[in-house]
């Protein structure tokens, strides 16, 4: 069997566009684990034509997991947006989800630091996860997974 539509090889990763590029880089690392790979300033013709605006400048943070699992957080400098209520019924992209190894403590250590969720760590009806969604600074949620059975 022959395809000729071209093929996706996988997912490269999440951009997550920020408020503050600070508070979002503690949480990302601190409390995510991700490690900052590539931190660019970026602005000119080819930024411009990709994104489609003229004069803009944003600073681009490449943060990957150990297994090479990356997430992009976007600091627009020029043609900002006011921060918005999200909400996990919007549509589009509403969360990222990550497969954690203890919810219950992640959940008790983020509840420490004020992380908002939107409810304790609860099991599925089949019992083969444990899950809990809280917010990012920039407000994106992440649902955290913990794999409760095989």
């Amino acid at each position: 069997y022959e395809c000729t539509i071209p093929m996706i090889i996988n997912i490269r990763h999440a951009g997550i566009v920020v408020f503050d590029l600070e508070a979002s880089l503690k949480f990302y690392t601190e409390k995510l684990g991700f490690q900052v790979s590539k931190k660019m300033n970026e602005s000119g013709v080819f930024i411009d034509k990709v994104l489609g605006f003229k004069g803009l400048e944003v600073t681009t943070v490449k943060m990957i997991l150990g297994n090479g699992q990356m997430i992009e957080l976007l600091d627009f400098s020029t043609h900002r947006k006011e921060k918005i209520k999200k909400s996990i019924n919007n549509v589009g992209l509403t969360h990222l989800a990550f497969t954690v190894d203890n919810v219950d403590v992640i959940y008790n250590s983020f509840i420490s630091d004020g992380i908002e969720f939107i409810s304790n760590p609860r099991t599925s009806p089949d019992g083969f996860v444990k899950v809990a969604f809280c917010k990012a600074p920039e407000g994106t949620y992440i649902e955290l997974v913990e794999l409760l059975k095989e």
